[in-house]
Parts: structure tokens; C-alpha cells; sequence
């Protein structure tokens, strides 16, 4: 064995500490038995049961590399190992590299999102399936995730009890599992059709494939992402709360999807109008895409200032027609617009009531999209209902459109699949005793595919 190799193995064991030791322990577990791993108290024996297993050796350090970059030491990965974060990830972005299986990583983050406060709250909730002694106050999320996966509470695949415990808490966190379990769905769609002759597999992959072209989205910023908020009105009992945390959930998206964003609030219907055709004048040969989002109270075809005007929602679109805006001819045209289309309830069907929290209606209009093509209007409701907001956590329609953009572009579904998504899951909820079915009409002629940085 060299004496460098060994050296380099040594100074490294020397730079890490206990729970970084236990988080490389942790990530190795598909590769060293649990019962051998929990005997081990220092890097130094780590990284013999590694080379017993052949994972580390003299020429092949890819394995300790990741490790290392899974665990954010990149110290050690430039001055030990001369490899860098940005070199990692190109190495690990191609297929079968990674040796650490996506599960470990997920699980692994998990614990690295979750404060102690997070940690408290998972012990006091697991009293039931896990022995008192493995929760206690010194025991890491990665020891109780560790004793999740001994219980059987948790699998590679099935990890509903740790989704229905972080929902609770930590909405964010469990997200990430939906990310993770839509991404084996398509993995298992991809692999695991019957490999019964070379020459059925490469045409299934085809069909996979989407059939339809796809917008360009190639510029930095992809275009402007203007929010229209009315929350207070000239009458006071018609202040709509909750619309702020819409606002900060399409701020927050629209930025990670690489859009100007940008929000005005409380605008009279002039200055809604102005506003709009502001925008429509500007050079868009830069950009790829236009969206606007409309949060007010309303009318049929008609939404609310907070003068109590209106403003028709077909003059906001036509500002967005070809002849109106030529630096956008072609590009996609995107208006979602919150609020009420009636003034009645949409009848419900016998379900459980699976909504909590005080609920309030935004009245406004039926949007009848001009005949130009590239233009995409998505409604929160159907024609002649109302529709839902919560007074503390923003707009059914809104909030659960953000949720999904964020858990399906990653995934690079289409703007049609996600929106349909939201369709799926705000129609199967009761909301004080009525239905909610939201509405998308299109003349995009492509795919429209949000790219994820």
C-alpha cells in the first residue's frame, strides 16, 4: 500500500470531526453493514472498512470525492483531492457515477434542512413506533433516521409516515420527497418496460419523448413577472387578506425560475390598465416569455381597482396582441388571474371537508382570450363560481399553483401538465361547503418548459 495513499487517508481523518464522520457513515450504509459501521468512533477505521470493501484504493478516489462533496467539505476535496464543487457536479450528473443512492442523499438532506426544533418535534411524534431510550435529547436526526429505517418505518420505496410527520412542520422539507418519488415514477417508467429485444426499448424511449415542440428558454432573465395585488380597497371591509402571502409565493418562484419579478399593489383600474400596457411597450427581443399575475376582487370580464372600477380583462390581454406587442410575436403570453367569476357556490360533491382556516371570495371575471395565438390564461375558477382565499395563508388557487411549479419543473413538466396538476388537486378539495374548479384557456402552439438553474 503506498505510503502517500496512506498519508492522504490520514490527514484527511485528521481534519474531520465527529458528526461529519457520522454523516459520511451515514451515506456509506449501502456499502458497509450497519452492525460493522456502528462500532466504528474514528475517520481512520472508516476509511479501512472502505478499503476492505474495495471503495477506496490507490487511483480510485471517486468514491471518497463524493463523499466529501455530499458533506460540503470542499476544502478538504481541493487541497487533498484537487477537485472542485463545479467539477463534482458535472461528474456526478452523468449516469452511474453517483455511488451514493438517491434515497441516502435524500434522507441525508432532510436531516441537514431540520433545526433542532424540527428534531424535537420528529422525537416527540415517533414516541409510538421508536423505543424511548434511541430518542433521547443527544440522539442526531440521522440516528433517528437510522432507527426509522431498523423499524421499518421507512424504505427506499415508501416514505409516507416520514411525509405525513414533516407535512406537519416542515411543508417545505417534504417537498422534496414529492420531488424525489415523482423522479423514480419516471425512472420506472423509462427502465422498466420489458427488455425483451434490442429494438423495442430505444422506440419506447422515443414515444417517451415529448412529440411537441417546445417555446425557447434561453435568455437570463426569461422575461418580466408582473404581480398586480389589490389588498386594500377604498372600502375597508373589502381588503383582501391573505393576498400578500401570494404575492411573496409568486415573487419567490418566479425568481427561481430566473424572471424580472416585480409587484404593484392597491392600483386603481386606470393605473391597473397603464400598468399593463407599461409593460406591453417595452423590448421584449431579449426575453423569452411574458407572465402576469392579477390578484383583486371583480366581475365577470371585468376585474376591480381599488377605486372600486373596473377594467376588462380582454383590453389588459389585447395590450399582449401581436400587433400591440411585436417583440413578443410568437413568445408565450401567460396571465393567471385570481378571483371570483360569479357570485355563486360551486356545488360540492360528497367529500370530507380537507380545508382548514378562514376562507373569504374574491369576486372577478370570465377572461375571453383574443384571437392571437401564444396567449394562455389561467382562471381560478370556472364561469358564473367563486372562488377561495384564506386569510392567513393566501389563495387556494395561487398558493397550490406555486406548490406545483416548484415540485414539477424540476421534473421538466410542461406548463399544461403542471396547470392540470393544480386542476386535480384544488377541484378535489371542499372549501366552506362548495367546490373550487379552476380553468386554463390556451392558444400556446409548443410546449412550454420552465428551465430549472
Amino acid at each position: 500500500m503506498s505510503t502517500d495513499f496512506q498519508n492522504l487517508l490520514f490527514e484527511i481523518s485528521e481534519a474531520l470531526v465527529s458528526d461529519e464522520l457520522a454523516a459520511l457513515k451515514f451515506l456509506s450504509l449501502e456499502y458497509i453493514p450497519m452492525r460493522k459501521l456502528e462500532a466504528i468512533q474514528e475517520p481512520k477505521a472508516f476509511f479501512e472498512a472502505l478499503q476492505e470493501k474495495d471503495m477506496i484504493e490507490v487511483g480510485n478516489l471517486a468514491f471518497l470525492k463524493e463523499l466529501l462533496y455530499l458533506i460540503n467539505r470542499m476544502d478538504l476535496l481541493a487541497a487533498q483531492l484537487g477537485s472542485s464543487r463545479e467539477e463534482m457536479e458535472r461528474e456526478l450528473q452523468i449516469p452511474g457515477r453517483a455511488k451514493v443512492s438517491a434515497y441516502r442523499q435524500l434522507l441525508y438532506g432532510i436531516a441537514e434542512d431540520l433545526t433542532p426544533e424540527d428534531v424535537r418535534s420528529m422525537k416527540f411524534l415517533l414516541q409510538k413506533q421508536i423505543p424511548k431510550n434511541k430518542l433521547q435529547d443527544n440522539a442526531s436526526m440521522l440516528e433517528v433516521l437510522l432507527e426509522m429505517e431498523k423499524n421499518g418505518i421507512i424504505k427506499e420505496d415508501d416514505l409516507s409516515i416520514l411525509k405525513d410527520i414533516l407535512k406537519g412542520f416542515r411543508a417545505d422539507v417534504k417537498k422534496k420527497i414529492d420531488i424525489y418519488e415523482e423522479k423514480k415514477k419516471v425512472e420506472m417508467l423509462v427502465n422498466g418496460w420489458p427488455r425483451v429485444t434490442t429494438y423495442i426499448q430505444p422506440f419506447i424511449i422515443w414515444i417517451l419523448l415529448p412529440l411537441l415542440e417546445s417555446y425557447k428558454m434561453k435568455n437570463n432573465p426569461h422575461g418580466y413577472c408582473v404581480i398586480l395585488n389589490n389588498y386594500i380597497f377604498k372600502n375597508p371591509y373589502e381588503a383582501r387578506e391573505g393576498t400578500v402571502k401570494d404575492g411573496e409565493a409568486v415573487k419567490r418562484v418566479f425568481k427561481w425560475l430566473q424572471f424580472e419579478t416585480v409587484e404593484h399593489m392597491d392600483l386603481e383600474a386606470k393605473q391597473m390598465y397603464a400598468k399593463v400596457k407599461e409593460y406591453s411597450k417595452k423590448d421584449h427581443s431579449n426575453m423569452d416569455c411574458f407572465v402576469c399575475f392579477i390578484l383583486s376582487h371583480g366581475e365577470k370580464d371585468k376585474i376591480k381597482g381599488v377605486d372600486h372600477e373596473f377594467v376588462n380583462i380582454k383590453d389588459l390581454l389585447s395590450c399582449f396582441s401581436g400587433s400591440n406587442c411585436p417583440s413578443l410575436a410568437g413568445k408565450p403570453k401567460l396571465f393567471f388571474i385570481q378571483a371570483c367569476q360569479g357570485s355563486v357556490g360551486h356545488p360540492a360533491v360528497t367529500i370530507k371537508d380537507d380545508f382548514s382556516g378562514h376562507l373569504e371570495k374574491d369576486a372577478t371575471p370570465l377572461t375571453s382570450v383574443p384571437d392571437q395565438a401564444d396567449i394562455l390564461v389561467g382562471m381560478a375558477t370556472v364561469e358564473d363560481y367563486e372562488c377561495y382565499r384564506c386569510t392567513k395563508t393566501g389563495s387556494v388557487y395561487i398558493q397550490c399553483l406555486c406548490d406545483k411549479m416548484e415540485l414539477l419543473c424540476p421534473l421538466r413538466k410542461d406548463l399544461i401538465t403542471i396547470l392540470t396538476e393544480v386542476n386535480k388537486e384544488v377541484g378535489g378539495r371542499v372549501l366552506n361547503g362548495w367546490k373550487q374548479m379552476p380553468k386554463i384557456t390556451s392558444t400556446l402552439r409548443k410546449q412550454l418548459i420552465f428551465q430549472v438553474p
